[in-house]
């Protein structure tokens, strides 16, 4: 019975991990599961060496305080690997841990697969030297990606995007409006702060105030507010004094019935990120907003390469979706773009003719993205065997 060690840090990686694992062991039944992982994960049958929470970080500055408490669970990570000795080590996403981890476990001989290539063609292209002494595959969301790693040695293989097997577009909106009493066209804004602490802890407060213009101008406005459980409590603090009425939705089913209810009377105001893609595939138009703090922005505009924060942008190679990232990130300007696509059927039409050209990139030759994925790991396990 081969062992599968599966590494996930944050609440899409968990996701990710989940699908991957469900994948694996329709292929083989024999094969057993260990890691770090959520709620996802664990309703796989994953059980997690600490809670995968005390991994949902980012930015630099945002780290620093945790960096002891980040230590010791890579210490113990390396040691629980060390132990299991497991046929393979499957690390998701998370490149400030997963990838401290990959180089940790090397000596070890035992083969790493890195799920969710690191965005050196974005940002940071030195740190493909380190990714190619750490890892030996990498699975690659985007189709322009395996070039860019094989052209360094490192094997990479385009297993095509989750999102287009994450349900995002199958819900159901009469489901959501009579669940919570909407009327058939009550206007519907799905609001997504991100999946870190800190994340929601920035972004929320800004998204409050647009909305507190937006609300005079976009009358019985309902605001749905998908989260994981991670930042579930965090963002139900930070929304009670919201304008109108805001529905915190923790269950997935739920979320794809609040996009189909935006879908059809509505519209999204999104972190950057998958999300974005997410967004597309269930039709919502939207915004894209972030900010980190000014300081983590500074060194990260000295090093990013790419003219859009988006997916969707990046993969039409246009500006599909309106982006307001840091000093753009205002209410004033937040209020003014959701106020075009609530009241206005054109901007809405144009960004979904957008979405239907972009994703067509993102599907794998054959199957599902999981599915593809789960062929590259099992055939490093028997290249390894």
């Amino acid at each position: 019975m081969s062992l599968v060690y599966l590494v996930a840090g944050e609440a899409s990686g968990d996701v990710l991990g989940a699908r991957l694992l469900a994948a694996l062991r329709a292929r083989d039944p024999s094969l057993a599961f260990a890691g770090v992982g959520g709620d996802r994960l664990a309703e796989q049958g994953l059980p997690s060496l600490f809670p995968m929470r005390e991994l949902a970080l980012m930015g630099l500055i945002e780290v620093l305080p945790n960096i002891r408490r980040l230590a010791r669970r890579l210490d113990e990570t390396v040691a629980d690997i060390a132990a299991r000795r497991p046929a393979v080590v499957v690390t998701i996403d998370s490149p400030g841990f997963t990838l401290r981890l990959a180089q940790r476990i090397r000596p070890l001989g035992i083969p790493v697969v890195h799920y969710v290539a690191p965005q050196i063609w974005a940002w940071r292209p030195g740190r493909i030297a380190k990714i190619k002494a750490a890892v030996d595959h990498i699975l690659c969301l985007l189709p322009f990606e395996p070039v860019i790693f094989e052209a360094a040695g490192i094997p990479a293989s385009f297993v095509g995007h989750p999102v287009l097997e994450s349900g995002v577009d199958a819900g159901d909106a009469a489901r959501f409006r009579a669940a919570h009493g909407l009327a058939a066209e009550a206007p519907v804004l799905v609001v997504m702060p991100g999946s870190r602490r800190m994340e929601v802890k920035r972004l929320l407060p800004i998204f409050g105030q647009a909305l507190r213009l937006l609300a005079p101008r976009v009358p019985n406005l309902t605001v749905a507010l998908p989260v994981s459980a991670v930042v579930a409590e965090a963002v139900q603090a930070g929304v009670r004094d919201w304008p109108g009425r805001t529905l915190l939705v923790t269950d997935l089913a739920g979320k794809h019935d609040a996009f189909a209810a935006a879908r059809e009377h509505g519209a999204g105001l999104i972190k950057s990120g998958t999300s974005s893609l997410e967004m597309a595939v269930a039709g919502v138009p939207h915004l894209v907003a972030y900010k980190v703090n000014p300081i983590t922005a500074a060194i990260v505009r000295r090093l990013v390469r790419v003219p859009f924060a988006s997916l969707v942008n990046l993969l039409a190679d246009r500006r599909v979706v309106p982006e307001y990232l840091q000093e753009a990130a205002t209410p004033q300007a937040l209020a003014e773009g959701l106020a075009g696509l609530l009241l206005d059927a054109a901007p809405a039409a144009a960004q979904r003719a957008g979405f239907a050209e972009m994703l067509l990139k993102l599907r794998p030759q054959e199957g599902l993205p999981s599915a593809a994925a789960a062929a590259v790991v099992l055939n490093r396990i028997e290249d390894h065997a």
